[in-house]
């Protein structure tokens, strides 16, 4: 059969990172750039994607069979400056924006509708950027006011929210508001069509519309749009450019702005920021009696305060381990044992005690007091709630993420962070161990201790509305993290942590990649100026002042045979 074009696919085969030549035949004209095809390689039936025209030779292998749509052709480009800036295989990100089950036929999209008076009348009047905005403030104001004012370009309205819960809720709330709304994996195709919006979590910055009109990352800073897998990617980051290339306003906001986000924007405040976060009652551990139980008595009588009320769930226990140490308190002045060099908590180290990174390896004593009778602070999701039940005197529920979503919950609840998936509302809060947050071995630890607190805010309120509160137990009362959370102003730590990431070369103002696995010693062994190595625990830390060095000392080095992970960050 004769071949009347010629195109270039990347297939399925991760491990083989280039694109190869086929034929098309007059049996599969149909086949477009970002479709899904199959093909002959190497003696085997394999999936691909169609990514460019090439000139048609007499010696190509024909496409075996169109299998339909994959994302649109606009997105290429953008899935391989992906590829690059997480240092990936392209086909990784062509999977991200492919349906689960094959697409042959494509919905008509609606026109996006024009917003009812008054619906028009609650859409907010933001400009585009940065938006600092208090853990309670409810982002429905700047999505309508996002739509009205990307609704006459071509293209799609993309709203990020961490958690599908959330997007679920958000869908319907729109939907009530008239507006056609698209979401979820099995609307794939109304994706691909272009459908006027488009709700979801992380995935929707991969969403496979033809063109964006305009993008609304909702609490942009939270972990849950950063892909712990391999690529690293950040739907953020990757949001941002898309926005850029397609010419279109974003709007992002946050409760703690990163340095990520206040880096080369404008950071814009929303309303009285300190009012909208909750209230925080701070109890200082080190001052317990030692008699008293996992929950202090301030957070006893908080949570009997709360157990009086008619929430349906009243009391939420708070359980969050983050890194591998085990904190380590005096037991006669409760001091936490800390390094002296980087503050960093100590763990155990056979009979001695050292920071993560170890700067020093001591002996185990405490450095406030100098006893000797350091204990564990350590305790289960399980053993809590067994506790928790035996001091409120009622049944407990606990909350993980293998938890069943929708088993019914007790009034009070003991779990991880997974409670702000299943919780709504509540009288109290309480993290029984906040140090976990305030001591976890990463760079990013004192945001995401302030952003728990401000998630807690959403389930008790906003101090201004005087319903609720934040138990915080901890050791460190005196830290600048418990000072801001108890006056409801984090902008110091705003401001401190930019400059602390300028200083130091830290992303955004430098690049970062963490590579680890069987294989890392051999990779990072190839790579040579302007990047420089510092071995860690579990693998090596690359940085450059850029990421274009980063990313282009990465592609030029030999993946060992070795497995190997690399994070670019």
């Amino acid at each position: 059969m004769t071949a009347v074009r010629a195109v270039r696919v990347i297939t399925e085969v991760g491990a083989v990172d280039r694109p190869f030549d086929y034929s098309v035949s007059e049996a599969s004209t149909q086949v477009g750039l970002g479709d899904r095809v199959r093909v002959d390689f190497n003696h085997r039936s394999v999936r691909a994607w169609v990514v460019a025209d090439v000139e048609p030779r007499d010696e190509l292998k024909a496409i075996t069979k169109w299998l339909g749509y994959g994302p649109p052709p606009s997105m290429l480009e953008l899935l391989a400056w992906a590829s690059e800036r997480w240092y990936s295989p392209l086909s990784r990100f062509l999977i991200s924006t492919s349906p689960k089950r094959l697409v042959t036929t494509l919905p008509v999209a609606p026109d996006a509708p024009t917003l009812d008076l008054r619906v028009r009348e609650g859409a907010g009047d933001y400009a585009a950027g940065v938006w600092h905005v208090a853990p309670t403030t409810d982002p429905l104001a700047m999505i309508l006011g996002a739509y009205e004012e990307t609704r006459e370009r071509p293209g799609s309205l993309l709203v990020l929210v961490p958690t599908e819960s959330w997007a679920t809720r958000l869908r319907g709330r729109l939907e009530q508001r008239g507006l056609p709304v698209a979401s979820g994996e099995h609307e794939w195709d109304r994706m691909r069509a272009g459908w006027p919006v488009v709700v979801g979590s992380r995935g929707v910055a991969l969403a496979p519309v033809p063109r964006v009109a305009g993008a609304v990352v909702v609490d942009a800073d939270d972990e849950a749009f950063e892909s712990e897998a391999a690529p690293t990617w950040d739907a953020f980051n990757l949001l941002r450019e898309r926005c850029r290339r397609d010419g279109a306003p974003w709007w992002a906001t946050s409760m703690v702005p990163s340095p990520t986000l206040v880096k080369d924007a404008l950071v814009q405040t929303f309303d009285d920021v300190v009012a909208g976060w909750p209230r925080v009652r701070v109890v200082d551990r080190r001052h317990s009696d030692p008699r008293d139980g996992v929950l202090s008595r301030d957070a006893l009588d908080a949570a009997h305060r709360a157990l009086g009320g008619d929430d349906p769930v009243a009391v939420a226990v708070v359980l969050q381990r983050l890194g591998t140490g085990k904190l380590f308190a005096c037991r006669k002045c409760g001091e936490l044992a800390r390094c002296d060099e980087c503050a960093g908590a100590e763990e155990e180290v056979g009979e001695m005690l050292a920071c993560r990174d170890r700067h020093e390896l001591r002996a185990n004593y405490c450095r406030a007091c100098g006893a000797t009778n350091l204990k564990r602070v350590r305790v289960g999701v399980t053993t809590l709630a067994r506790d928790v039940a035996a001091q409120l005197s009622q049944p407990v529920s606990e909350i993980t993420a293998a938890s069943d979503l929708n088993s019914p919950l007790s009034r009070v609840v003991v779990g991880t962070e997974a409670i702000w998936q299943r919780v709504r509302h509540c009288g109290v809060v309480i993290f029984v161990d906040f140090d976990q947050y305030l001591l976890a071995p990463r760079e990013s630890a004192r945001r995401s201790a302030l952003t728990a607190v401000g998630k807690a805010g959403r389930l008790v309120g906003a101090r201004r509305d005087g319903h609720g509160e934040v138990v915080i137990q901890t050791r460190r009362a005196n830290d600048p993290v418990v000072r801001a959370l108890e006056s409801g102003d984090v902008s110091a730590i705003v401001r401190e942590d930019d400059a602390t990431a300028a200083l130091l070369g830290m992303p955004p103002y430098g690049a970062l990649a963490y590579v680890s696995g069987p294989g890392a010693t051999s990779f990072v062994a190839q790579l040579q100026a302007p990047v420089l190595v510092h071995a860690t625990l579990d693998g090596f830390e690359v940085r450059a002042a850029a990421l274009g060095d980063l990313t282009s000392a990465l592609r030029g080095v030999s993946r060992p045979a070795e497995k190997v992970r690399v994070a670019v960050r």
